[in-house]
Order: structure tokens, then sequence, then C-alpha cells
């Protein structure tokens, strides 16, 4: 068999070594952005924990409420777990916004039921916060600056440099931001005629079926978004890059500067 003869397909498809790596380069870098997006979406959102956390408080009160239809038991109980909820986070020493942000809002759902005597205000409170929260993405999103990207920016280490030197990033920011503004409106289409029209046990089932679903669906989108925008820009890491810089020009100044008086010096002195 001459060399003509021999198999070459394996020779066509695996491709010389340098040919194989600039191949691979851009799935690597790909892969890398999205563990990067990935990351930085579960630690904004607290991931799995912090959907938990934000289900539990009120799924117990519509369970308690629905058995004996006591306001103030079933306010106690939901007080009871997100108070036990964050102090696990501190204990575990988890991120302080997440351990307090479950139980301020519970609290004060608490107290805004138990001042009005009427069970379902235990959670208008919530409903309005993620009424202004959807208005919020979308009115910002409009002034040119995405609410979730000044949420994420710091995160990613970029804080708002997208604004002005990455128009890629920005416009991912912005399409992230119109999803959760009108996800959120459209949650809130649903949950504010039934707080209206709907008993105080249906409302409250209905709203914690609606928990985690649609934000599921925001983060989903705002990955896929930024999976495919431009890395970001490290204004951190260009920072250093500076203060390194400017201490190396300061060092060579300061060597050469004893180099010249030498050379200036006349000679016999």
């Amino acid at each position: 068999m001459t060399s003509l003869d021999k198999p070459t397909s394996h020779r066509k498809k695996d491709g010389p070594p340098a040919a194989r790596e600039e191949a691979q380069a851009p799935q690597t870098t790909d892969a890398a952005s999205r563990a990067v997006t990935e990351a930085a979406l579960f630690e904004a959102f607290g991931g799995l924990r912090g959907m938990v956390e934000t289900m539990l408080p009120g799924l117990l009160f519509v369970t308690v409420f629905t058995i004996n239809k006591n306001l103030h038991v079933s306010a106690i109980a939901a007080l009871a777990v997100s108070l036990v909820l964050g102090v696990a986070r501190l204990v575990q020493r988890g991120t302080v916004k997440h351990a307090f942000s479950g139980v301020f809002g519970v609290a004060f759902g608490v107290v805004f039921a138990l001042f009005t005597g009427n069970a379902k205000d235990f959670y208008l409170p919530g409903m309005l916060y993620t009424l202004g929260l959807a208005l919020a993405y979308i009115v910002t999103t409009l002034a040119g600056v995405p609410l979730i990207g000044v949420i994420l920016g710091p995160i990613f280490k970029e804080n708002l440099s997208w604004r002005t030197r990455n128009p890629g990033r920005k416009k991912a920011y912005a399409r992230s931001s119109w999803a959760w503004g009108l996800i959120l409106l459209a949650k809130c289409a649903i949950l504010f005629p039934l707080y209206w029209w709907a008993d105080t046990a249906s409302l409250g089932w209905i709203l914690v079926s609606l928990k985690i679903p649609p934000f599921l669906l925001a983060v989903w989108l705002t990955w896929i978004f930024l999976a495919k925008a431009p890395a970001p820009i490290d204004v951190f890491a260009e920072l250093e890059e500076r203060e390194r810089a400017e201490e190396e020009r300061k060092a060579a100044n300061a060597a050469g500067a004893p180099a010249a008086e030498g050379e200036e010096r006349p000679p016999g002195h």
C-alpha cells in the first residue's frame, strides 16, 4: 500500500494542532463567559436558597391561615420562620443583604396586616414592592441606565463602565431590564385584581405559586442576554494596572535621577 492509499480521514478531521487550538479557543471563552454570568446571577439573587427563603414565609402564612383562619398565629409563624432563616444566614456568614431583606419584608407585611386586621394585607406590601420594582426596571431602561446593569455591574467588576464603553453589554442589560419589568408587571396584573376579589387563602396560594416561575423566567432571560453579550470590562483590574504602571514610572525616574546627576558632574569633582 502506497502513502496515497493510506487512510487520511483522521488527519483531515483533526487538522494541525494550532488549528485545533484556535477552534477550541472560542468555545473555551464562551464557556468561561457563561460560567461567570451564572456565578454573578447566583450571587445577585441568592440561588436556590434565596428562592426557598423568599417563598417559605408566605407559604407558611397561607398554610396556617387556611387551617385555622387565625391572623395572629399565621403572622407569628411567618415572622418566626423568616427570623430563623435570617439568623441561619448570619451564623453561616452568608450575605447580609439576603439575611435581612426577607426578614424586613415579612415583618412589614405582618405589621401591616395586624394594623388593618385584614389578613390579605400581609401580601399587600410585597405586591406594591413588586409593582414599584417593575416600574423601576422600565423607567431606568428608558432613561438609559437599566436597573439590572446597576445591580449586576459591581458583581461583574465593571461598575457602570458598560454605559459608555461597552454598548453591546448595555444593550443586553436593557433587554434584561425590559424582561424583568414586563414579567413583574404581568405578575401584578394577576395579583392585584385577586387582592380585591379573592379570599385570603386563594390569594395566598396563587401568590405563592407565582413566586418562583416568573423569577426563574426573568433570570433565565437575563442569562441568555448576558451570555451572548461582550465580556465585561474589569475596571478594578484596569485601576490596578494604572497604579502599577505609575509605581514603575516613579521607580524608573528615581533610579534614573542619580545616574543623570553623575553624568552631569564635571571631571575632577
